[in-house]
């Protein structure tokens, strides 16, 4: 077994100051968000949404953010995967930014309803070919027998929608998370790291410095 008990290192790469934070919570987010793409992270829009069922089981996982504005958040996956019906049972989640590259992570917390239509029409059209026919190859969080299955699916659809438009499965779709709170943290030395929590009131944002 490998002893991790010992790794650790002092996070020195930055600060984060009640001068350094924005009105709105969203314009911090853009403004780390384009320096974790400028610093050419991979993956600066992954994010780990965590969901939990009427048993309150959680369940974590890396989907890709599609779109933000000032209060929500936009993701898209297969509606029967198992992130959708916990959903369906508790629209609950939390999603972490996990950008430790830079010593920084964002977290949010809030509840998730569904896209219109439109918006996934228009989205699933906007993605490559091979994707579109993915999301129609896998019945996500479904058992297969083997990888060589979900293969067989892909080209199988491939050639179905050889030359033609690939349409809109009707098992996918995305969700928007209007959020409630968001947290940044950035690492400093000797673990007294900064961490600033917005919470969202009836006349605006409350911002709280918490204890690392």
């Amino acid at each position: 077994m490998i002893d991790v008990s010992s790794l650790r290192r002092s996070y020195t790469q930055s600060g984060l100051s009640e001068q350094d934070l924005t009105d709105d919570p969203m314009e911090l987010f853009e403004k780390w968000l384009k320096e974790t793409i400028d610093a050419n992270v991979y993956d600066p829009n992954a994010m780990v949404i965590s969901t939990a069922d009427s048993d309150a089981n959680v369940h974590s996982r890396i989907v890709l953010l599609k779109n933000y504005d000032k209060d929500s958040l936009v993701f898209y996956t297969n509606l029967g995967s198992r992130k959708a019906k916990d959903i369906e049972q508790n629209p609950k989640v939390s999603v972490l930014f996990p950008w430790y590259f830079l010593e920084r992570q964002v977290i949010f917390t809030g509840s998730c309803s569904r896209l219109s239509l439109s918006e996934v029409v228009h989205y699933f059209h906007s993605r490559p070919r091979d994707s579109q026919l993915g999301a129609w190859a896998s019945a996500q969080s479904s058992k297969i027998s083997a990888r060589s299955v979900l293969e067989a699916k892909f080209f199988e659809l491939k050639e179905k929608f050889k030359n033609k438009e690939v349409p809109l499965p009707s098992f996918w779709g995305g969700y928007r998370i209007k959020f409630d709170t968001v947290e940044f943290w950035q690492g400093r030395e000797n673990r007294l790291h900064d961490r600033f929590m917005y919470v969202r009131k009836d006349d605006g944002w409350q911002v709280d410095r918490l204890s690392p």
